[in-house]
């Protein structure tokens, strides 16, 4: 890492000051009284960096990560072509109209969240499908809280599975140029597991809420495109060949996303409200100031201290309570950045222990991943509250469960 040209006595104290207050800003969530969110932390130290001059045109430049954002814009584009095709709305309906148990439909719930997310990044995921299941299983007379644990818990663990089920993931995987199916045959097994515990936990501890009223919702088929939903399943192997074949992921992936917005039927602008933006912004602030922490030369003295003294990444007995953690105060996505900053040059090994703990770690708590604050966020539009503790009583049981677990198999596989 260069350090910075400007980074004297008075520079490095404010971008140290930067990283801290937006950092904190990131585990508080927001600051009461105003509307800055985790997004607006990231953009207001990352413009007050570049204001005072501790970042310039060239340092952005090199900061941002171009082929990440890329590929995580071109999921985006892919999940807005299933939302508006209908093809969210149907999963939901076979999942609350089903006429199945309660835990069945509990079961139905873990299995098709966890697979969307296995292939669509898991936050455009539960973004379309939450308040969808809250009105399908209150149609059924069923309290929607342990179901909508369940598919924020299978949305983490089974984005889990592959490098382009999450934000981070995608990020772990540009940043080490990862193989498709290597990270999918090291971290899909846990990943299952993972499954299994999310429903196990969520069927035990809510199995009092769990009885059938006996109410049948309407079966009425929700309208979709059927040339729409086939259009996206066309566009989704095209994306996984990218990954799969030796060909830029990224000039892959915007193919398929500019062939998605070449539509008679959707504007451009319609295709584009889906896409998370905030979320993009989010990286690109992050990724701006964590370089320059990173570039820092205390920081990068301080880095080799804590290698010199045994706080390895490469070793589970530190990566494991780093995901844990900073996943849990911060929020995975800011964790991993962060991570990648510091120790660039991580192993292959490594970046796949990290995907896949700091994924799982995202379960723990309500603010542990962005998937879980969406699902609470977009409940709470239709009138649904999903509390920290409500979430936690479930949280905690199945992420420490699923992470021994995960930490079991990697050290297994070496």
């Amino acid at each position: 890492m260069v350090p910075l040209d400007l980074a004297g006595p008075g520079v490095t104290a404010l971008v140290i000051g930067v990283f801290i207050a937006v950092y904190a800003g990131l585990a508080l969530g927001r600051v009461p009284g105003f509307g800055v969110d985790r997004t607006g932390f990231a953009l207001l130290g990352a413009l007050a960096l570049y204001a005072a001059g501790a970042v310039d045109d060239h340092g952005v430049a090199a900061a941002v990560d171009v082929p990440t954002l890329v590929v995580l814009f071109g999921l985006m584009v892919l999940s807005a072509q299933f939302y508006v095709s209908g093809f969210y709305d149907l999963c939901v309906h076979a999942i609350s109209h089903g006429g199945a148990s309660p835990r069945r439909l509990l079961a139905v719930t873990v299995v098709v969240g966890g697979g969307l997310s296995s292939v669509l990044a898991n936050d455009v995921v539960v973004f379309a499908m939450t308040p969808l299941l809250c009105r399908g299983i209150m149609a059924r007379g069923l309290d929607p809280r342990p179901y909508l644990i369940a598919l924020a818990g299978a949305a983490n663990a089974g984005s889990a599975a592959t490098i382009i089920g999450n934000p981070q993931n995608i990020l772990i995987g540009q940043a080490g140029g990862l193989d498709f199916w290597a990270f999918l045959a090291v971290c899909g097994p846990p990943a299952l597991a993972a499954l299994a515990v999310v429903y196990a936990t969520v069927a035990v501890i809510w199995r009092r809420e769990m009885t059938d009223p006996g109410r049948a919702p309407g079966h009425e088929r929700p309208a979709f495109s059927r040339w729409g939903i086939a259009k996206g399943g066309l566009a989704t192997i095209a994306l996984l060949a990218c990954f799969a074949l030796p060909v830029s992921q990224a000039t892959g992936v915007l193919i398929v996303a500019g062939a998605l917005l070449v539509t008679r039927r959707r504007t451009t602008r319609e295709m584009l409200e889906h896409v998370d933006w905030p979320l993009l912004l989010l990286f690109v602030g992050l990724f701006v100031i964590t370089h320059a922490v990173a570039s820092l030369p205390v920081v990068v003295e301080a880095v080799a201290g804590l290698q010199a003294a045994g706080a390895d990444p490469s070793r589970l007995s530190v990566m494991t309570p780093f995901a844990l953690i900073a996943s849990n105060t911060i929020g995975n996505v800011p964790a991993v950045v962060l991570l990648l900053a510091l120790w660039p040059d991580l192993p292959e090994a490594t970046l796949q222990a990290l995907a896949l703990l700091s994924t799982l770690a995202g379960n723990l708590l309500l603010v542990g991943s962005l998937a879980n604050l969406i699902v609470a966020e977009r409940a709470a539009a239709v009138g649904v509250r999903l509390g920290f503790l409500e979430h936690a009583r479930c949280g905690v049981p199945m992420t420490l469960v699923s992470v021994a677990l995960a930490v079991l198999w990697l050290a297994l596989v070496g």
